[in-house]
């Protein structure tokens, strides 16, 4: 805080000469400064009037915050939420049960929750960054956009380890890949999740303004518990939820892709997926992690000047979800005909006895490819027996 205080003092000037006479000093309180901080907009109280800078009011009621973000969270929840709830009934009810299986199955669940805070934050925007619903609801909100985001981080990351192993080290895979191992790390992600949701729910989200007559949520908040409070937070959380994850993505694909490069064109698909994963994740998580991380360091002069910026890459990071199924499910052939054998109430036809061993062996080859593949039929095993007995081991 502040306190900017101007001293007015009286000289008294006598003719012939200059003769100072120090009077008692008055002082006059002008106004008082509250900045919000390092990430948000600053708050400034002036002459008992809490606003912002001129810049800053200009900029929540610009286009970019009342029209462009909302637009594209609508645009995340009308396609991400049917499609991920499309691919949850077919992991659930149409697929057979594997160790990748069940990571795939948290991954949707846990987009799914992202999805549903989305209206609000699109009505909060549309209606000029004012939030109507409270207090205890904006840290509902916020707290399970980035509580969700960041699971879905270590979601992936674990996805990518589970490929790792199956890929790379093929001969251990069948070992370690149990249900214990699946169970395992769902479970690790659902701790992530409300460690990085409790301090959101413990702190005062909404602080109205006098010009423009708004109350934000989450958008602007005082200095004191940016840097005290906000400010160990996001660093935390960038590094714990975005950075090491981040690492464990990068090698764990890089490994996925060596090993499918050495084995040259009869796994394009796989290697065109794999780098696919890759791009998806730099470039819709690594931009508004920077940002975030950039906003909050003392390095950057001003840091809130970044804030219009931060928040638009924030809402562009939600795409990452909404692609999602499309990925890691829908590029399969294999699982586009079983989702419209569900659509169309068709039995699979590997759901059938008389059936399987014949589909199996045709279709294993294929199928491993757009699944990053079992050892077996990387290395060239020609036995289709072989080949559908290790084709449970698949990353679905």
């Amino acid at each position: 805080m502040l306190l900017a205080a101007v001293s007015t003092r009286t000289v008294r000037a006598e003719p012939g000469r200059r003769k100072a006479n120090r009077t008692r000093s008055t002082f006059q309180l002008v106004c008082v400064l509250v900045c919000a901080g390092l990430r948000a907009f600053r708050v400034t109280t002036r002459c008992n009037l809490t606003t912002l800078k001129e810049k800053q009011v200009k900029e929540i009621q610009g286009l970019t915050t009342n029209l462009l973000l909302p637009i594209i969270y609508l645009l995340t929840f009308c396609i991400g939420l049917p499609a991920n709830l499309l691919a949850l009934w077919i992991l659930v009810f149409r697929t057979k049960r594997r160790p990748s299986t069940a990571l795939l199955i948290n991954l949707t669940v846990i987009d799914c929750l992202l999805f549903l805070v989305l209206p609000f934050r699109i009505v909060y925007h549309f209606r000029g960054n004012h939030w109507e619903l409270g207090e205890p609801l904006c840290r509902i909100v916020m707290a399970m956009l980035y509580g969700n985001m960041y699971s879905s981080v270590w979601s992936l990351a674990f996805v990518a380890v589970d490929r790792y192993v199956a890929v790379v080290h093929p001969f251990g895979a069948k070992r370690l890949r149990s249900r214990r191992w699946s169970l395992g790390l769902t479970a690790a992600v659902w701790m992530v999740m409300p460690a990085a949701m409790l301090p959101l729910l413990l702190s005062r989200q909404t602080y109205p303004l006098d010009d423009p007559n708004i109350t934000t949520c989450h958008d602007a908040l005082p200095e004191s518990v940016q840097e005290n409070y906000f400010l160990p937070y996001f660093a935390t959380l960038f590094t714990t939820c975005f950075l090491l994850p981040f690492i464990v993505v990068m090698f764990c694909h890089g490994a996925v892709l060596r090993t499918l490069l050495a084995e040259g064109r009869k796994y394009c698909h796989a290697i065109e997926v794999t780098l696919l994963m890759i791009l998806m994740f730099v470039a819709f998580l690594l931009p508004c992690n920077i940002l975030l991380i950039l906003t909050y360091s003392d390095s950057w002069p001003d840091g809130e000047d970044l804030y219009v910026h931060y928040m638009t890459s924030l809402a562009f990071s939600t795409f990452n979800s909404c692609f999602h199924p499309f990925v890691f499910y829908f590029v399969s052939r294999d699982c586009r005909e079983r989702t419209r054998n569900a659509l169309c109430c068709i039995p699979d036809m590997e759901d059938k006895p008389s059936s399987r061993g014949t589909h199996t062996s045709s279709s294993a080859g294929q199928r491993s490819k757009v699944t990053l593949l079992t050892m077996t039929s990387l290395q060239g095993t020609p036995d289709p027996a072989a080949r559908g007995q290790h084709d449970d081991m698949t990353v679905s």
